[in-house]
């Protein structure tokens, strides 16, 4: 797969899984966190937050991979 084909690809799933993270967090936080004392939500919310990065950097490392040259 050519490193253009990659990035677009890269693209549509970096969206889709922050997308999916933004879904998960809010349901969590609906079904499970709300009313709670800020101690609790705090970190909650730090996790919640930047958890979609590690993912991301996965797909970004991916993306940028050089193209391997043809024999």
């Amino acid at each position: 797969m050519t490193q253009r084909k990659r990035k677009f690809l890269g693209v549509l799933l970096i969206l889709g899984s922050i997308a999916a993270w933004l879904v998960v967090g809010t349901t969590i936080y609906l079904e499970l966190l709300q009313g709670m004392p800020w101690f609790v939500l705090i970190p909650f919310f730090c996790v919640a937050g930047m958890g979609w990065i590690f993912p991301a950097m996965a797909l970004i490392r991916w993306m940028a991979k050089d193209d391997v040259p043809a024999a």
